[in-house]
């Protein structure tokens, strides 16, 4: 395999860029030619395409984001947007391409790698909601970015005996708020895997008042919604002044952190070598701390179950 090509798709999040950078560097020095794609799929059927060197990647393992943008393509998903994709791709003399995303993407890559174009997938969402891996790129700098910024609101929820209740990220998935509300703190962490009732969240704040507590955040997954409703019902239960915070893309952004730029060049690395072996329809993956590769229509079956011993911990410990 002598010409490869690289694109982001999906969401964004912090270490796709040092994945970028880690895919050209171990493809130019094995003497492989790299594409960069703009925006996704997208840019694939539009030929939105430009050659990488060494150079291209320099200065970019410490940026948030991913030069080569993002997009979400409904056009891909038709026979008429898959089939101009791969006319590009043979224009270009592209054999593989190196896929960082998500589920979705991973399904565009399964998509092309069976219309001939073998394609590698890497995780790289801030949800870690992908099934086949313990991490995801991204979701390490997305927690300490969610962190910090619910400390600065405990500060002045401290200052006014107030209840905060803040929403993370995560779609329908519940990892980034249990694994936040376990780091900060949180007085109550409300998730789609651990069913709930505006009666739990009383009877436990009302209980911590007799424990001379007066301030409390409480965590809510994204895929739950309905925050501002829920501070509402909270300050008509108990009298407790209660604000509402939507984190949003805010969590998105950031210079990655160390273990996110680690990974990122352990996958990136890890997918080209796969390319050059001559394999296609594949995954990249973490478990239990080394990098692996499923076939894809396996990585896209597979369930993963959140840990609600950390759930039960972290109620525990927060009282």
């Amino acid at each position: 395999m002598k010409t490869i090509a690289v694109l982001t798709s999906g969401g964004d999040a912090p270490g796709m860029n040092a994945c970028i950078r880690a895919v050209v560097r171990t493809a130019g020095a094995r003497g492989m030619k790299v594409y960069g794609v703009n925006r996704g799929y997208n840019g694939l059927m539009e030929d939105d395409i430009y050659e990488m060197n060494l150079r291209t990647v320099s200065d970019i393992i410490d940026r948030g984001g991913t030069i080569l943008y993002s997009a979400r393509s409904l056009k891909f998903k038709t026979e008429e947007g898959m089939n101009q994709a791969v006319e590009v791709c043979k224009k270009r003399g592209i054999e593989g391409i190196v896929v960082i995303g998500g589920d979705g993407s991973f399904r565009g890559a399964r998509d092309l790698s069976l219309k001939g174009i073998p394609c590698i997938g890497i995780p790289g969402t801030i949800d870690n909601d992908i099934c086949c891996t313990d991490y995801t790129i991204g979701l390490d700098t997305c927690l300490n970015t969610i962190v910090s910024m619910v400390d600065r609101v405990r500060d002045t929820s401290e200052s006014h005996d107030r209840c905060t209740v803040v929403e993370v990220m995560g779609r329908k998935a519940g990892y980034l708020a249990l694994e936040s509300g376990l780091a900060v703190g949180a007085s109550y962490i409300i998730i789609p895997e651990k069913p709930y009732s505006l009666e739990d969240v009383i009877k436990r704040m009302n209980y911590t008042l007799k424990l001379d507590k007066r301030h409390f955040v409480i965590v809510v997954a994204e895929g739950i919604g309905g925050v501002a409703n829920l501070a509402k019902r909270i300050e008509e239960e108990t009298g407790i002044e209660s604000k509402s915070v939507v984190l949003g893309h805010v969590q998105r952004g950031g210079s990655p952190s160390a273990k996110d730029r680690i990974v990122a060049a352990l996958m990136g690395n890890y997918a080209v070598n796969l390319l050059l072996e001559g394999k296609g329809n594949r995954v990249v993956a973490m478990k239990k701390d080394e990098i692996v590769d499923y076939d894809i229509y396996e990585a896209l079956s597979m369930t993963k179950d959140i840990n609600l011993n950390e759930y039960d911990i972290a109620m525990e410990i927060s009282i």
